[in-house]
């Protein structure tokens, strides 16, 4: 090739600008979401008096905390992608300081004989099990959409990605789980949220350096 071909080949490529991040998070969030329902449906299914549940303060209350913590994971995800961005880390302590409230609230409302089952419930192991497996598709679309950013804490940023993961994965199996106190959802839902943040912390450290 010539070198006036080459140098207009590759001021062609220039002028293609890639796709921007945000459309590409929200691919990921699209296509990771879409195939954790499908996973959802297959093996688990919407729990039987689901619809009848939704005048329960408890059974909605799950999916407020869940909702909250993937909007603020997503806002901030966002952010750490980006060099010299502002990263206001405060915004995931809604989603906690929510919980927080939810489960004061129990605590007043039931009698200390009760706190025990309503921690443990009968399917905490369910939750250890599902969860994450509902969070792996998004953790993975959502690492690679960040490959096309340039974060300056790769592991901070995978770290919120598993944040997120995890709310998308804790937020499709409420709508199955039996256990609505927000004393179950603050140990076992938390627990496996945790889990998928250190995981995507360790991957992120590898996956989004550069």
């Amino acid at each position: 090739m010539k070198t006036d071909a080459l140098i207009q080949a590759l001021a062609a490529d220039h002028a293609t600008p890639p796709p921007s991040l945000g459309r590409g998070m929200a691919l990921a969030l699209l296509v990771g979401g879409a195939l954790t329902l499908a996973l959802f449906l297959a093996v688990l299914g919407v729990r039987a008096n689901a619809v009848t549940s939704l005048g329960s303060p408890r059974f909605v209350f799950k999916f407020v905390a869940t909702g909250i913590l993937a909007l603020t994971a997503s806002a901030l995800v966002l952010r750490l992608s980006r060099p010299g961005a502002p990263a206001p880390l405060w915004m995931l302590l809604v989603a906690p300081v929510l919980l927080a409230l939810g489960v004061a609230a129990e605590l007043v409302s039931l009698p200390a004989s009760a706190w025990l089952t309503s921690l443990f419930g009968t399917t905490w192991k369910m939750c250890l099990v599902f969860i994450p497996m509902l969070s792996l598709a998004p953790l993975a679309a959502i690492l690679l959409a960040l490959r096309r950013g340039a974060p300056t804490s790769p592991a901070l940023a995978g770290m919120v990605a598993g944040l997120l993961a995890g709310g998308i994965g804790a937020f499709v199996y409420a709508a199955h789980c039996p256990g609505d106190s927000p004393l179950f959802l603050a140990a076992w839902y938390s627990l496996t949220i945790v889990a998928m943040a250190l995981v995507g912390g360790a991957v992120g450290s590898r996956m989004l350096r550069w």
